[in-house]
């Protein structure tokens, strides 16, 4: 049975001012896929937390590594 192992990273935009800024944040995630080199994505999938603040989403990236 072959079998790989999926990667992931969470992603947000800071806290406060900007934190429900959903174009900011795709860019933000662009930007971390962009230097992970050799990878497939694999998933994405959005949050959002409900703060003080107001809303602050983020974005879970399930990879791999096409190299492994």
């Amino acid at each position: 049975m072959e079998s790989w192992t999926v990667k992931h990273f969470s992603q947000a935009n800071p806290s406060g001012t900007g934190q429900d800024d959903v174009p900011a944040l795709l860019r933000r995630v662009a930007d971390s896929i962009d230097s992970l080199g050799l990878a497939e994505v694999q998933d994405l999938v959005m949050h959002t937390e409900i703060t003080a603040d107001g809303p602050w989403p983020s974005l879970t990236v399930y990879f791999r590594d096409v190299e492994d």
